[in-house]
């Protein structure tokens, strides 16, 4: 019936690796690549890093989950090769930066809103009802307007508990970006942000400090990454998108908030988007590295196998791999744009990258029906 999710198998295979494998082994031997940043990504960086040393065994890929904030501090005091972050550096971040920094995307995800109710298997919510629970304004699941999203469903007189995240954090700038948008209430108050200032609830460390706070607290609603939520089977609210469609989040909704134009530079957001099967709290996420590698001591081999390790990243085999943790592969158009963003990442004015610009790919089907409508297709074109 529906359709197989798209993932990216070149036939060219030197669309993503026109280096021999025996010079990346030689250039390789050795090398240690270390990160740091969002946890909500983890899932999948574990897997693809660790995927990635055993096709080369002379690298060493070190990454500590610790929030995006942490991740853009780290870079920016370049004590690791990159960062990783849900949210795209702003104005005051890139000036702090001290160089170029170029955001590499590597998967889709979304914000789910998983909670702890008894009996209470289908939850529905709007944006605005949101805002007003996480800031403290809805106390009790018994509240009138929830229930009046909610009819036929019978809601405990239990008080809610809002779970938020302690630490600098992507996945909190991606929530609050979208109940900005939403909730006129909330941009005045409480704005956007990688850390708040909250006045109710229960601060947790981390998606899975959040995950785990809602998992044993009756009554508690958080926002943690989807796969999280997928992965521990955990109930999460039907949101009422722009089109005013309740969706929940899944790889195919998640999917559908990416059916825009794309910047060139990759750096936005998708909440909010108008698509009528788009997840409201969708997102990208980012690896964040320096556009010319010769500083703090690097080396041309260093810088070698980053790229080499991006390029991993957003091929088919990295992509595939995306999907088997419970992310939203790129797609195309967003693959196409990242590998310009890759091709320009140099070495002291010396281009690193040797993977041509991708002009044409051919794609076949591999699993599940997550695919939108302009993704049915059997070849791109530039």
């Amino acid at each position: 019936m529906k359709k197989k999710l798209l993932l990216f198998s070149v036939v060219c295979l030197a669309l993503f690796s026109c280096s021999g494998s025996k010079d990346k082994s030689k250039r390789s031997i050795g090398v240690t690549l270390s990160g740091a940043g969002a946890t909500f990504p983890y899932p999948f960086y574990s897997i693809v890093f660790r995927d990635y040393m055993r096709k080369h065994p002379g690298v060493t890929i070190n990454y500590g989950a610790i929030g995006s904030g942490g991740g853009i501090r780290s870079l920016r005091d370049k004590s690791v090769d990159f960062g990783a972050s849900d949210a795209f550096l702003n104005e005051k971040e890139i000036a702090s930066m001290g160089a170029e920094v170029v955001h590499i995307p590597t998967c889709m995800g979304g914000v789910a809103l998983s909670y702890t109710l008894r009996g209470v298997d289908s939850l529905r919510l709007t944006g605005e009802l949101v805002a007003d629970i996480f800031m403290g304004e809805i106390t009790r699941w018994s509240d009138p307007r929830i229930a009046a999203e909610n009819p036929g469903i019978s809601l405990p007189d239990v008080e809610i508990t809002p779970v938020y995240r302690s630490d600098g954090s992507g996945t909190t700038f991606v929530f609050s970006d979208y109940l900005s948008k939403v909730s006129p209430k909330w941009n005045k108050i409480m704005g956007k942000g990688k850390a708040l200032k909250w006045n109710a609830g229960l601060a947790a460390k981390g998606n899975p400090g959040v995950a785990s706070v809602v998992q044993l607290t009756e009554g508690a609603i958080g926002y943690i990454g989807s796969e999280y939520a997928f992965t521990l089977q955990m109930p999460s609210a039907i949101i009422k998108n722009k089109a005013g469609n309740y969706v929940k989040a899944s790889l195919k909704t998640i999917a559908a908030a990416a059916e825009t134009d794309l910047p060139d530079d990759m750096k936005l957001t998708l909440t909010d988007m108008p698509h009528p099967d788009a997840y409201p709290i969708s997102l990208m996420t980012w690896l964040l590295v320096y556009r010319d590698q010769a500083y703090g001591g690097h080396s041309r081999q260093e810088a070698e196998v980053l790229v080499d390790l991006l390029n991993y990243i957003i091929g088919p085999e990295g992509q595939q791999l995306a999907e088997q943790v419970n992310f939203v592969p790129l797609p195309f158009q967003a693959v196409q744009k990242t590998q310009r963003l890759i091709n320009h990442i140099h070495f002291a004015g010396e281009r690193i990258s040797t993977v041509p610009d991708p002009e044409i790919a051919v794609v076949k089907f591999l699993s599940t029906d997550t695919v939108t409508d302009h993704q049915r297709t059997v070849r791109y074109e530039k």
